[in-house]
């Protein structure tokens, strides 16, 4: 029997097409893995993530005030590629340094966690299901959330979410920011994740 040349170019084609796709997929996401939590800590982490006040600062003097606009200014230039609108960019920026510093995080290392996971995706899903800019798997929804797992699309929603889950896992990796970027990621112990969210991490640095 003669193989059919139109059918194997279309079945090549669809191959090459899926490799693309693969290759064009700037993020590594994984998934963080459902645990149980004692009472005490459910508790804590709902209410970390329970007020949803808008990320407004009040600085503590005319230099902290500077030195966040310093920031604003050159992290904007830097993502003006991925988000263009100005708008949409500050407001981002601004809601990433309120949540960070809302969790005790970098700016830079919550940045570079982002651009690992989504690539500055706000509607960007993983293949198992771990949704917007931090790749936030829905079952926190329903264990600190009230359940409604669409919420994770909003975008102070998905950073507040992903601010206090990575401070989480550093609290119960004991400060060890190798391991807890691990376990957010779903890979705990294993490099590969960790060696790129921090090498990220270096692009969003600012020296202020």
């Amino acid at each position: 029997m003669t193989a059919n040349p139109l059918g194997r170019r279309a079945v090549l084609g669809r191959v090459l097409l899926a490799c693309a796709s693969t290759v064009a997929r700037p993020a590594v996401a994984g998934a963080q893995r459902e645990e149980r939590l004692a009472d005490a800590v459910r508790t804590a982490l709902s209410s970390a993530i329970a007020n949803h006040a808008p990320p407004e600062f009040d600085f503590p003097d005319t230099a902290a005030r500077l030195r966040y606009l310093r920031w604003l200014a050159v992290q904007s230039e830097r993502l003006r590629s991925r988000k263009p609108d100005f708008d949409t960019r500050r407001e981002f920026l601004q809601t990433v340094w309120y949540e960070s510093r809302r969790a005790r995080l970098d700016e830079s290392l919550v940045l570079g966690l982002i651009q690992v996971e989504s690539n500055f995706r706000k509607y960007a899903v993983s293949q198992v299901g771990a949704r917007g800019y931090m790749q936030v798997m829905p079952f926190w929804a329903r264990l600190i959330g009230d359940g409604d797992a669409s919420k994770l699309f909003h975008m102070q929603t998905n950073l507040r979410f992903g601010c206090v889950i990575l401070r989480h896992y550093i609290d119960i990796e004991r400060g060890d920011l190798w391991m807890a970027l691990g376990r957010y990621n779903g890979s705990r112990g294993k490099p590969t994740y960790p060696r790129a969210v921090l090498a990220a991490q270096e692009r969003w640095r600012v020296a202020l």
